[in-house]
């Protein structure tokens, strides 16, 4: 009797043992795979729903209005830098009255040619235009000077500038400035 409930044990047993190998097989060749990409059906239903959302929000006249006013701000902000392509031929003629309101002796101003792509990099709609300034000034002109440009609408960019030290105390110590100018092209070019 021992013997047959043994073998009665152990008959189960495997039985067993091969339901739970089977259904690790099933689980893992059938059932995974079709959770994994019920998942990923999910994410992209759920990215497309938010494509959609968006899409109805952007329609509204309310957003339309607010991209609109954001639009504008960025424009705004834009012209503190960037100078418009007919004004450019202006600045010269605001750097040089910048030097003269600040007392700058000796005062020569050079336009360069300038590079159509700031930082090395392709700018459609933006380029530069490089200024040499060289004068003779005081330490608190020089600094007033240099404030002055910075400050300047749309801003003067000062790249570099050399300062070299006068030869007599009554003269005023030779500078010499970098300055760039970002100026938009139009359109058409």
């Amino acid at each position: 009797m021992k013997s047959n409930n043994k073998k009665y044990c152990t008959i189960v047993a495997l039985i067993w043992a091969a339901c739970v190998i089977l259904f690790f097989f099933v689980y893992m060749l059938v059932l995974e795979p079709q959770r994994r990409e019920k998942k990923n059906i999910a994410n992209q239903l759920a990215e497309h729903k938010q494509a959609y959302d968006s899409a109805v929000k952007a329609a509204e006249e309310e957003t339309q209005a607010h991209l609109t006013s954001q639009v504008a701000g960025l424009q705004k902000r834009m012209s503190d830098f960037v100078v418009a392509s007919g004004d450019s031929s202006n600045l010269t003629f605001d750097i040089s009255e910048t030097a003269g309101q600040h007392r700058i002796e000796s005062f020569s101003i050079k336009s360069q040619s300038g590079r159509d792509s700031p930082g090395g990099t392709e700018f459609n709609y933006i380029s530069e235009h490089r200024f040499d300034v060289t004068f003779a000034a005081g330490l608190d002109q020089f600094a007033g000077f240099i404030n002055a440009l910075e400050r300047h609408h749309p801003v003067l960019l000062v790249d570099t500038f050399l300062i070299t030290r006068a030869d007599r105390p009554d003269q005023g110590h030779k500078a010499k400035l970098n300055l760039t100018a970002l100026v938009g092209r139009q359109k058409g070019n």
